[in-house]
């Protein structure tokens, strides 16, 4: 594949997953600077990544894959993004039409969890099969679906508890 091909399927992978790398950015990164720095890393990375794609891998899986090994990197690369994290709805990256604060509490939520939970979780919403979020994370089928229970429990106790709270 040459680099014009390599840039023109970026642009596709850019344009049909934003959704997602939104997601993945926001759950990785506090504030809206460090949102738009993953991304600009994210996209270097799916570009790199672009020769060594499995026809095997669906593209989405693939693009996940890509996405939030590059963002556990990056929170690892500098203390920085570990250290100082703000609330998440300070500045989203995209504009809701009507913001929903429960969808706010929930990336809050999600963002606080470890790399390898945030990464299950926000594969989860996205409606993808257990086994190919066992595929892209190195996991196994059935640790996906402990982890992912155990994360849904975690989260309804968070929200029971500060629902009782504010009662």
């Amino acid at each position: 594949m040459n680099p014009r091909q390599q840039e023109r399927q970026l642009q596709v992978w850019l344009e049909k997953h934003q959704g997602l790398l939104v997601k993945v950015a926001r759950s990785f990164a506090s504030n809206r600077h460090d949102q738009d720095d993953l991304l600009q890393e994210i996209g270097l990375q799916l570009w790199r990544s672009i020769p060594t794609l499995s026809p095997n891998v669906a593209e989405s899986t693939w693009i996940y894959r890509v996405a939030l090994y590059t963002a556990i990197s990056w929170t690892r690369k500098d203390s920085k993004h570990q250290n100082k994290r703000q609330t998440l709805a300070e500045e989203p990256i995209t504009k809701q039409a009507t913001p929903d604060p429960r969808v706010d509490w929930l990336y809050e939520k999600i963002a606080e969890l470890n790399p390898i939970d945030r990464s299950l979780a926000l594969m989860m919403l996205d409606g993808i099969r257990h086994r190919e979020i066992a595929e892209s994370l190195g996991l196994s089928e059935n640790n996906v679906g402990v982890r992912l229970h155990r994360i849904k429990k975690h989260l309804s106790s968070l929200l029971h508890q500060e629902t009782t709270d504010e009662l």
